[in-house]
């Protein structure tokens, strides 16, 4: 296997820049370019020096044996000034090496889950690590690399085996009297990994609208101030405001961080009939996003009827509350009353929902548990009919057992992994 090496920190100048090289070549090449090399987990400045004997620069040099390593290969780490210049010729120099090369985006990370250091959900919680942007994403990624899942899956795993294994003993003694009867623990062992994966399953949407960010939508009627309302709540000018009714013609989004939760707000076009062409076109993308929100905030009369089917969470508010003698229960983006109740309520109804999330975050995730629980189905279905269709309970059994499998990347994964670490940077 080729040894690797590639920046590991962000492009540019930096104060800092991290070069990891990672291979059966790794600590051969850091003795020849900062002899002599650390003690394993050691720290120590050494020169970085090139083939003629020139010194590049200085740079904390640590290095770590394989297996007990992120990759489980022996990497080397050098931690050099953040030039650009030092950058390209350490990066140059590495490159001389044979059986060297610079590594694909991903591989260091790829390589870990190769060599055992990782399950596939650990790498998606690693990748969803680098991408968090709000507390709650943060959380969420962290509890995925740190292999919760996987345990999850590991402990469902074994009981299917379990009930797998009762059943073919059945199967293989059919010709003799088997002393117990083994279908009331198979019946226990399924009934407890169905009832733990209908459970996960439920709440996949809540945690990948965590990862991805919850949309709420402000709707109502042309010049109601839902505009104005969102630049309020964005605090800068995101959609143009004017008196002039159908202002807004496309749907604008502004991305928060509410409460630690990512919450996409999303301004819409006017609904009214007898727009133009365009504004036509803007409301029936208004129309589709709205219904498809996680919340809906309602700038409406009292008695105005809602444009969109609205749902026991939704957010019914008088427009304009600058404009009215009583503004109770009204807001108003321009003077800014009732816009910190309106985020506060936001926050509660999202922060509520996201108890609900699982550990599952992808919808790859949701899609190999539920063929786990409906492998799970037909296998109790089966159970009903008695022995003899023992054996096609079994198959099902192992159809779910694989289904668990492929979840944390140990069998029919491999057209995923190239799309999946090459939203990796390079250097990770």
């Amino acid at each position: 296997m080729d040894t690797i090496f590639a920046q590991a920190t962000a492009q540019g100048r930096a104060g800092v820049c991290v070069i990891r090289i990672s291979g059966p070549m790794a600590f051969s090449i850091a003795e020849k370019i900062a002899s002599p090399l650390p003690k394993v987990r050691h720290a120590v400045v050494r020169p970085i020096i090139d083939l003629q004997g020139e010194v590049i620069d200085s740079a904390l040099v640590l290095a770590f044996k394989g297996p007990s390593s992120f990759t489980g290969e022996d990497v080397v780490e050098l931690h050099l000034h953040g030039s650009i210049a030092v950058l390209r010729a350490v990066l140059a120099l590495l490159s001389t090496f044979p059986d060297t090369r610079l590594a694909e985006p991903g591989e260091f990370t790829r390589r870990a889950m190769e060599n055992g250091k990782l399950d596939l959900t650990q790498v998606e919680g690693l990748a969803d690590l680098i991408e968090a942007e709000t507390e709650a994403q943060r959380k969420q990624a962290h509890r995925m690399l740190s292999g919760h899942l996987g345990l999850r899956v590991d402990a469902w795993r074994e009981k299917l085996i379990r009930a797998a294994a009762l059943l073919e003993v059945t199967i293989d003694f059919a010709d003799e009297d088997v002393p117990v009867d083994v279908s009331p623990e198979v019946r226990e062992l399924l009934d407890d990994v169905s009832r733990d994966l209908l459970k996960e399953i439920a709440g996949t949407h809540t945690a990948e609208r965590i990862r991805t960010g919850f949309e709420v939508a402000i709707i109502g009627r042309p010049n109601a101030g839902k505009s104005t309302l969102l630049n309020a709540l964005a605090g800068r000018d995101a959609a143009i405001t004017s008196s002039i009714a159908g202002t807004t013609r496309d749907v604008i989004e502004v991305r928060m961080d509410l409460g630690g939760l990512p919450v996409t707000l999303l301004d819409t076009a006017g609904l009214r009939e007898g727009a133009d062409e365009i504004e036509t076109m803007g409301i029936d993308r208004a129309v589709i996003r709205a219904a498809a929100a996680d919340l809906r905030v309602f700038l409406v009369e009292e008695n105005e009827d809602l444009p969109v089917d609205a749902l026991a969470e939704d957010i019914r508010l008088l427009p304009k509350a600058d404009l009215r003698g009583s503004p109770v229960g009204a807001i108003s983006g321009t003077t800014g009353q009732g816009v910190s109740d309106l985020v506060e309520q936001i926050q509660s109804v999202l922060s509520t929902r996201s108890l609900s999330a699982g550990l599952a975050t992808h919808e790859r995730h949701r899609i190999a548990l539920q063929k786990a629980a409906d492998g799970l189905a037909s296998a109790t279905a089966v159970l009903h009919h008695g022995p003899d269709q023992y054996d096609i309970a079994a198959e099902e059994l192992r159809h779910s057992i694989r289904a668990l499998e492929a979840l944390v990347g140990r069998i029919d994964v491999e057209n995923l992994l190239d799309v999946i670490f090459s939203s990796f940077c390079l250097g990770k």
